[in-house]
């Protein structure tokens, strides 16, 4: 076994007599730091008892039909899901982007232009909703001014 494996110093002033040795951040003896146990926490929402999780969004029964998708920074399209992944990445054939009034983010403009096929990174969604089957309606929580 070479002096290597046995902790000998390389020369110069080191730390710890072995490499590995010194101050170690998380308490564990791995010698790189940080934290290995897996113990408490949320476990990242999955099931305790070791099983799948399931999906919080059934998009399979969305598949080739037209979903609204709404981003972050107020960007809307509509487009035929083609596919999609466990992140929510989406994959949209035919997409329009409904363009937004420059004075007033808040509304949809008429105008609209044609982008093709998209790819729609996940964590930039805030909304996906179906477009047959949702109708505007008027705010009901908006009040008169009499």
């Amino acid at each position: 076994m070479s002096d290597r494996g046995r902790g000998a110093s390389r020369g110069g002033g080191q730390r710890g007599a072995s490499r590995g040795g010194g101050y170690q951040r998380g308490g564990n003896s791995n010698g790189r730091g940080g934290s290995v146990s897996n113990t408490g926490g949320s476990g990242g929402g999955r099931d305790q008892s070791g099983g799948k999780r399931e999906a919080l969004l059934d998009l399979a029964k969305y598949m080739d039909k037209q979903i609204r998708v709404k981003f972050m920074g107020g960007r809307e399209v509509v487009g035929a899901l083609k596919g999609y992944d466990p992140l929510l990445n989406l994959v949209l054939d035919d997409c329009v982007e409904h363009l937004r009034d420059p004075e007033d983010h808040s509304r949809l403009t008429k105008e609209s232009r044609n982008l093709g096929l998209v790819v729609c990174r996940g964590t930039t969604l805030v909304l996906i909703s179906p477009v047959d089957g949702s109708e505007q309606i008027a705010n009901p929580f908006l009040q008169s001014d009499d």
